[in-house]
């Protein structure tokens, strides 16, 4: 009798598996089809042996686009994360994701120029609209932006997304991809329940995601779903069937050890009763959110985050630099 396949060769047979690191050596060892990224994860990588030869190429490169030093730091994490991706795609099959700077996430047009200045960098570079999603918080503001974006052949991945009016308004913009957080919301849930353990079909982020993906499937949308930010395998098991889940080296690992079962519980032929469509414009966006404490907080929280690992990228950037 042959050998049980690892859950993650049995997650890949239902659902595509992306990598959620941006250092090379760990996609290189997972073979995902897909890479996401992010300000976090770009440092963390920046830590790694060797990267700060890519630091002073991206610098190189701004000195020569602007005078100002300013402009010159932008356009130097512009091209670092623009530079990251083109190795990631030497990789993978398919899509990487590169975030616009999250201090621009309710700011509909800064959002809208940065991104079509990150997209037009991997144009020179031969690569394809087809191949980049660029990645933006899930404010108005930024499903705003995407609605503009998609209609140019510039496809998003709509990140930070906690509450269903999140998820609707983004079907509704046409955005190609979102990343619901389903480690952050059962983060929130424990905190404000006094609760240290949920069985993974209560996990609040896992019940999230489920309605998401049913929704979606029940009416149409083709917005693609991928499941991020775990804390744990059994939400991942959970959520087996999902179109794609981004998932960390550490949780890849143990999947990869586990020769278990794995049954399929997402499945678009399975949805149940179907959700009626809700609709969706500015006011009743805003209203919802607002009524939902954790994804109001939540979503507050991860740009503020993701801002302050901008800052400091920036700073190993300008004293890099200096």
């Amino acid at each position: 009798m042959g050998t049980q396949a690892s859950k993650l060769e049995q997650l890949r047979e239902m659902t595509v598996v992306v990598a959620d690191t941006g250092e090379i050596g760990q996609i290189e060892r997972f073979r995902p089809v897909d890479a996401t990224t992010n300000p976090s994860l770009l440092l963390k990588a920046a830590q790694q042996p060797g990267f700060d030869t890519h630091i002073r190429t991206a610098i190189d490169w701004a000195r020569e686009q602007a005078d100002s030093s300013e402009t010159q730091l932008d356009h130097a994490l512009d091209r670092l994360a623009v530079d990251t991706g083109i190795r990631i795609l030497e990789l993978i099959p398919g899509r990487v994701s590169t975030e616009v700077d999250a201090r621009l996430s309710f700011d509909t047009w800064a959002t809208i120029e940065r991104a079509r200045k990150l997209i037009r960098m991997y144009n020179e570079a031969g690569i394809d609209n087809d191949r980049v999603l660029i990645k933006i918080a899930s404010t108005w503001e930024g499903i705003h932006a995407a609605r503009q974006l998609e209609q140019e052949g510039i496809h998003c991945n709509l990140t930070l997304l906690f509450g269903f009016c999140q998820a609707v308004a983004c079907a509704d913009a046409g955005v190609t991809l979102i990343s619901p957080f389903v480690g952050r919301i059962l983060d929130w849930h424990k905190q404000a329940s006094g609760r240290d353990h949920y069985p993974s079909r209560e996990d609040p982020g896992v019940i999230s995601v489920t309605r998401i993906y049913n929704y979606y499937k029940s009416h149409g949308y083709d917005t693609i779903v991928m499941g991020a930010s775990f804390r744990n395998t059994g939400e991942i098991e959970e959520l087996a069937g999902c179109d794609r889940l981004t998932i960390g080296p550490a949780l890849l690992e143990a999947l990869d050890a586990d020769h278990g079962e794995l049954p399929r519980r997402l499945d678009p032929e399975n949805l149940g009763i179907a959700e009626p469509v809700t609709a969706c414009n500015e006011s009743s966006f805003r209203w919802a959110l607002n009524a939902d404490a954790m994804a109001t907080e939540k979503l507050a929280e991860g740009i503020r985050n993701f801002a302050a690992d901008a800052v400091k990228l920036e700073n190993l950037v300008r004293d890099t630099a200096s």
